[in-house]
């Protein structure tokens, strides 16, 4: 046996857990950043005059570039090295705080919120693979392990908020992400990567990228490229032009459409990301009116569902155990359905009981998923895996966020215009007057300037017909959960018809010749 391969043998055997610690905080690091722009979302609004479907955009760009990193990296970690790209993380999430803390406006949160998910999903370009090839094993338990740092981030970052109450300014809140930052940043710089498990067994990179195929690269680069376009102003033959060439070029290097199940999987995560992550972006938001009847901050529900999570994740790999990746993702499905239509429906503390059932169901999907798709593509390496993981934060971007928002101004539109059809007003004339472009089609929002200085009547109408609008647009996400449970009922189908379930384990090539 090869030095090298010695070195990588103890590697599995005797996992660095200083290392699995350090992934850990990491993620608790993105969980911050995600759960801070939540509970302010509101109160920007408020500051800088921004619409329903503005706020989504805010929200959405903390998720979306997170794809643009994870892929970019995930195709050239192994050549520059997993700790250089934790360090570049380091760096986004530091300028990503002090950027946001000194907005003056629209353009300044958008950028701060930017520069945070690309450092998240440089992150999880390097926390995903370097797990799962530390567990060869036991992929989905130690990947929920870890993603319970998510979770648990979402818990400590919100009770850290929520606890200096509403009347500290929201810089002070927001830098808070510095914490955890220089955390696992000072317990990264000692650390000693491991080779991921595809170049341990000797793996060319040209057989990783004919994993993912141009049947892959054609739906992540179709969602990153038209959402770039709508940013920078690209018209629609712009967009598919380069799309076109990128998944081109793809093509006449890798000769390969893809892994079909893999395509399949990808195309499973965006109403899974939607589910969870586009429905978080808003949760506070969308809860605030009912909860503050109950003398309560929204953000308390992000954080209960979060604890739920958080909790559930180390118990993970008993419940794969028991009933199977695909099993639990089913069963997660149908109880995600039930929980958002009762909280799109509940009032006082029905909420609370909402939140558990959405809670429960939200905690398995994201890792479990993850740990599919490792288990399954192991020749994929980083790319397969953070590809998965990177549509879906795409996903949840550029659909989830930005939907909800898209649906509450529509709804709000709708409802003030049937208002003053039956009762003779003009209020829809008055306030509504922001036309506003959106990747879902042009709207009209509440223009807040006018609305602070309309007269407390139109002021009480307008209140109860957005809160309303909020609350009912997480009816519209229940199909998405639907989906995911016919995918993956299907899914459980054809692994039967195939004689079961089977983990696929790599043989090492390199052991091998030597």
């Amino acid at each position: 046996m090869s030095k090298l391969s010695a070195e990588n043998s103890g590697a599995q055997s005797v996992p660095d857990m200083k290392l699995f610690y350090a992934c850990f905080i990491s993620l608790v690091t993105t969980a911050f950043g995600f759960i801070l722009r939540a509970l302010i979302l509101p109160q920007w609004g408020i500051d800088f005059n921004l619409t329903q479907t503005q706020l989504g955009e805010i929200a959405g760009v903390g998720l979306w570039p997170f794809a643009i990193s994870i892929v970019l990296f995930s195709l050239v970690i192994d050549k520059i090295g997993y700790k250089t790209a934790m360090i570049f993380a380091v760096v986004c999430h530091i300028s990503s705080a002090f950027l946001t803390i000194f907005a003056n406006g629209y353009w300044m949160l958008y950028l701060g919120s930017f520069i945070v998910a690309i450092g998240n999903g440089t992150v999880e370009a390097v926390a995903n693979p370097v797990v799962a090839t530390m567990f060869p094993k036991q992929k989905i338990k130690w990947l929920s392990i870890l993603h319970a740092g998510w979770a648990g981030g979402l818990v400590l970052g919100g009770v850290m908020a929520l606890t200096l109450g509403v009347e500290t300014r929201w810089e002070y809140k927001i830098a808070l992400i510095l914490i955890p930052t220089l955390i696992y940043g000072i317990m990264i710089l000692g650390r000693k990567f491991p080779l991921n498990e595809r170049v341990q067994a000797g793996v060319s990179y040209k057989e990783m990228l004919q994993e993912v195929g141009a049947g892959g690269a054609l739906i992540i680069v179709t969602l990153i490229i038209f959402q770039l376009g709508a940013v920078f102003g690209w018209s629609i033959p712009t967009n598919v032009i380069i799309t076109l060439l990128i998944t081109g070029a793809f093509w006449y290097y890798t000769r390969s459409f893809g892994r079909p199940l893999f395509i399949i999987l990808l195309l499973v995560m965006i109403p899974l990301a939607t589910t969870e992550l586009g429905t978080d972006s808003w949760i506070t938001d969308l809860m605030t009116h009912e909860m503050t009847k109950i003398g309560l901050q929204a953000g308390w529900v992000l954080v209960y569902t979060s604890a739920i999570m958080f909790v559930l994740r180390f118990f993970a790999g008993p419940l794969v155990h028991k009933i199977s990746s695909l099993g639990l993702l089913s069963l997660c499905s149908g109880v995600a359905v039930i929980g958002l239509y009762m909280l799109s429906a509940s009032t006082g503390m029905m909420i609370l009981v909402a939140a558990t059932i959405y809670g429960l169901a939200k905690s398995f999907f994201w890792p479990t998923m993850l740990g599919l798709v490792s288990e399954q593509f192991p020749k994929g390496g980083a790319l397969t895996l953070n590809i998965t993981g990177g549509l879906g934060m795409i996903a949840a971007g550029v659909i989830g966020a930005g939907i909800l928002g898209f649906i509450q101004d529509k709804s709000v539109d709708r409802k003030i215009a049937q208002y003053d059809v039956v009762n003779h007003t003009v209020i829809h004339n008055t306030y509504v007057t922001e036309k506003k472009t959106s990747l879902f089609g042009d709207y009209e929002g509440l223009d807040q300037t006018k609305l602070s200085g309309a007269s407390p009547e139109d002021q009480n109408t307008v209140t109860a017909i957005r809160d309303g609008a909020k609350k009912e647009a997480l009816r519209y996400i229940v199909i998405f959960p639907l989906i995911m449970l016919g995918s993956y009922l299907l899914l459980m189908l054809y692994f039967r018809s195939k004689g079961g379930y089977k983990v696929v384990l790599l043989e090492n090539r390199t052991t091998q010749e030597n």
